[in-house]
């Protein structure tokens, strides 16, 4: 088969993943969907009960809001801060089983390998003109698929920091793991047998490491004997300090998030250890000792649980036989690295981008998302949407296209389209919603034949 007639993969079915499969459908394409998890949108669902600091107008693709329109879908208010959970049943379930979509997308196909079809990673001549072939695992086996490009918006939320100041897991960390949560657990939900009125210490010092503190301290307030520690590395911790104030933060929520904390901190309703550099866990069957050793001296506390809240890395490992360029500090897109640094920049300052800072020396090959950004946590909704707007129109030959990138914020741009799309649609009649995305997505069939998949090999 021409390469130009084979399908473009898209790995990951999550917002900036689903949003390229809009942006190529928009240009004639033939995306191909695939997903890790058993569901679309598989990590959001793991933090459904957290609000997000952006509101539904940076949440929302102008190119996916159109094929929304288009049935009648039910638009949000562009104001309203959605949950993790809005977002996966008010946008993409609805999104996924539009049927210029939904045939599109392989749940339970995990993309554990990507490489030139005949060459490995050493091999020069006539590479570029080559397809790539992806290595997938399914519950049928495992399959090769050959593709002409790839988009990687696979995220990195199943690749959580080690707790090691270091970067290196603590010595006893894995021996401790029946006491470590990582994410962004749901602590006044489902998860709260697991809290109350124990000894919790969160380590981070991101909005991650606060949304849960605040939690934890709701909890407390329900449950008395709940006891709170928060361990940063530095000498302050970062949320309360800059900005901290929602009139003074580019998104007012997570301005909020910093003043709230504050007054959670000055109410003594927890205890802030800073200097703090874990080094090493200690479990027992009453509970871990976790120490920090450095140039400020041994610190030590004991705790029944611990939520590691050190923010997140990417996996490369599946395009180890890529040629790519990566930044040595941050791991992101190597051309990227400057405009994210977070020691620079907030997801508010963090210029447009697309095809142009995103390629790597394997053409065709892309990491767009949260996964584009390394170990950078600067990312924002909108900024993965421009950048798979610019890589469909790069992919289709439109370069020009591609290399307009608009010079006010993502932010602004998308708050502006997105009200714009969202009024036009309100007063049509609802068709989609999150029953009926179900029953839709409930009847997808995973293709087993060299027919649906072009090339395939397959063990039993």
């Amino acid at each position: 088969m021409p390469t130009n007639r084979l399908p473009v993969a898209v790995i990951g079915a999550g917002p900036v993943g689903l949003a390229a499969a809009a942006h190529l459908l928009a240009r004639g394409e033939q995306p191909t969907v695939l997903e890790a998890g058993n569901q679309i949108g598989a990590n959001l669902a793991d933090w459904r009960h957290v609000r997000l600091f952006s509101p539904w107008c940076l949440a929302l693709d102008p190119a996916a809001v159109r094929l929304l329109t288009a049935t009648g879908w039910t638009p949000p208010d562009p104001d309203e801060l959605p949950t993790g959970g809005d977002l996966l049943d008010r946008y993409l379930l609805p999104l996924a089983a539009l049927p210029a979509i939904a045939g599109r997308i392989r749940v339970d196909h995990r993309v554990v390998g990507i490489a030139r079809q005949g060459l490995d990673k050493v091999r020069s001549p006539g590479r570029d003109q080559l397809p790539f072939v992806l290595r997938i695992h399914t519950p049928h086996g495992e399959h090769d698929l050959a593709v002409r490009a790839v988009i990687d918006a696979s995220g990195t939320w199943t690749q959580p920091n080690p707790l090691g100041a270091n970067g290196l897991p603590a010595l006893g960390e894995h021996a401790a793991r029946d006491r470590i949560v990582t994410g962004l657990p749901d602590i006044l939900g489902a998860d709260r047998h697991r809290f109350t009125n124990r000894r919790v210490l969160v380590i981070g010092a991101g909005h991650s490491a606060a949304t849960s503190l605040l939690a934890l301290a709701e909890l407390r307030r329900q449950a008395p004997a709940t006891r709170i520690v928060w361990a940063v590395r530095s000498a302050t911790p970062r949320p309360l300090v800059g900005k901290g104030s929602a009139q003074a933060d580019e998104l007012p929520a997570r301005g909020q998030l910093a003043t709230d904390l504050r007054a959670v901190i000055d109410g003594g309703h927890l205890e802030l250890l800073t200097g703090f550099g874990t080094s090493q866990l200690c479990p027992d069957p009453k509970g871990v000792t976790v120490s920090s050793v450095g140039a400020a001296g041994s610190k030590h506390t004991t705790v029944d649980l611990i939520v590691n809240a050190t923010g997140f890395r990417p996996d490369h490992a599946i395009a180890r036989e890529l040629r790519l360029a990566l930044d040595p500090a941050l791991e992101s897109v190597a051309a990227l690295a400057p405009l994210i640094d977070p020691n620079v920049h907030t997801c508010g300052t963090v210029p447009a981008h697309g095809a142009s800072e995103l390629a790597h020396p394997e053409p065709g090959y892309y990491t767009v998302g949260i996964k584009s950004y390394g170990r950078a946590p600067t990312f924002l909704l909108a900024t993965g949407y421009e950048q798979v707007r610019s890589i469909a129109a790069a992919l289709t030959g439109d370069q020009a296209a591609a290399d307009t990138i608009p010079a006010e914020q993502p932010a602004t741009r998308f708050c502006q389209i997105t009200r714009e799309l969202l009024a036009s649609s309100h007063g049509r009649r609802p068709l989609l919603g999150h029953a009926q995305a179900q029953a839709i997505l409930s009847t997808q069939q995973t293709p087993t034949t060299s027919d649906d998949w072009g090339t395939v090999t397959c063990c039993p």
